[in-house]
């Protein structure tokens, strides 16, 4: 850097020295804006091809549900042709009716709830039920002096 600097002052000459520094300078600015520029552009594009990629890749998975969803749906328009078919056999008594076991709705009911009793959790201060977001403010609102 000294040497180009020794002969830029002998070549140029001291009172347009500074002059020529400032126009390099700018020129290197605006070199330097114009490059950070165009790799900006090459990146917004290359997100563009992504993104692009991503939208083919979702619409293929669309198509590809939309497809087991119509051949599910055809399926279950058999199996129903088939099922009334057999129910208008036998409402006309060509087959016997059997109907389902019952089964009571809360069969496991031991399971489902938890085994610390409720009087325990009121008793230990344990909450049993969630607020919503607005009874909790009403909560814990400070109440106002009058």
């Amino acid at each position: 850097m000294a040497l180009i600097g020794a002969v830029a002052l002998i070549v140029i000459g001291p009172e347009k020295l500074p002059r020529v520094a400032r126009t390099v300078g700018t020129l290197l600015g605006k070199a330097q804006r114009y490059v950070s520029d165009v790799k900006a552009e090459v990146n917004r594009s290359m997100e563009l091809d992504e993104l692009k990629k991503m939208k083919d890749t979702v619409e293929g998975a669309a198509r590809d549900v939309e497809n087991s969803i119509q051949t599910s749906a055809s399926d279950f328009e058999k199996q129903w042709s088939e099922t009334t078919g057999e129910a208008q056999a036998a409402l006309a008594g060509e087959l016997p009716v059997t109907y389902p076991e019952y089964r009571h709705p809360k069969k496991k009911w031991r399971v489902k709830q938890g085994a610390t009793p409720n009087w325990y959790k009121a008793r230990a201060g344990i909450r049993t039920k969630a607020l919503s977001g607005a009874a909790r403010v009403a909560r814990y609102r400070p109440q106002k002096l009058s």
